[in-house]
């Protein structure tokens, strides 16, 4: 059967709504086949100059984001024992390069989840996959100094 496609806006790194936004997709067409985590959000700059609450919010983006989406699609994945899952992460997900501990963190703790859930998938034959790619050529320069606009979405 075809679908009419559907744009659902969604902020990654607002746990709170993603849940709703796979019951929406989940109740518009009943099912999901593929889900590509795609989504990321980066920044660059010494350990000690970037706060906390940007720590979290990248950890939140790059880890909480997909895996609560994943987590929300996953039981009708297993009921229906067929499914894709696959994160597109990053070669920092790795290793780890200096300036980009909270994003490099982040995408070493996302292969880690989703490297264990596709062990636990094998039985429902849910194929789980990571990418990893190398480095990309980002246009966005950001002003020195400025780690706000370091954030890349």
């Amino acid at each position: 059967q075809t679908y009419a496609p559907k744009l659902l806006l969604l902020d990654i790194s607002d746990i709170s709504c993603i849940r709703d936004v796979a019951k929406e997709i989940l109740n518009c067409y009943g099912c999901v086949d593929i889900l590509i985590n795609n989504a990321s959000m980066k920044v660059k700059g010494a350990v000690q100059s970037i706060s906390l609450e940007l720590d979290k919010k990248i950890m939140d983006a790059n880890y909480f984001g997909p895996i609560t989406l994943t987590k929300a699609i996953l039981p009708s994945m297993i009921s229906r024992r067929t499914g894709q899952i696959v994160l597109i992460n990053s070669i920092q997900g790795k290793i780890g390069i200096p300036f980009r501990a909270a994003y490099a963190a982040s995408k070493h703790a996302a292969v880690g989840f989703f490297d264990c859930l596709r062990a636990e998938m094998e039985e429902f034959d849910i194929s789980v996959s990571t990418v990893n790619p190398t480095f990309i050529c980002s246009y966005h320069q950001p002003a020195p100094g400025n780690w706000e606009a370091s954030i890349w979405k």
